[in-house]
């Protein structure tokens, strides 16, 4: 979800600075499976991927995730 400031909302103008730090889970298992399945919940969400659906999705279910997980989850095993 992108930011959307008010009317009077100014770039310019000084503004206090926050770091906001978060955690947003891990997979279940150092497995192709479960990093499939944390990587779609997780790259799914619109307020870590801004890019539009229309975009996104494709290349998420169609190039990402049938590629990545399974890299992954090797990586680990060599740990």
């Amino acid at each position: 979800m992108a930011y959307r400031g008010g009317a009077s909302y100014d770039p310019a103008a000084p503004s206090p600075v926050g770091i906001l730090l978060t955690n947003v889970g891990s997979p279940a298992a150092p497995t192709p499976g479960a990093l499939r399945s944390y990587l779609a919940q997780f790259l799914g969400d619109e307020r870590v991927i801004e890019y539009p659906r229309w975009l996104w999705r494709p290349l998420l279910h169609g190039v990402i995730l049938n590629t990545r997980p399974r890299r992954s989850a090797r990586l680990t095993h060599r740990a």
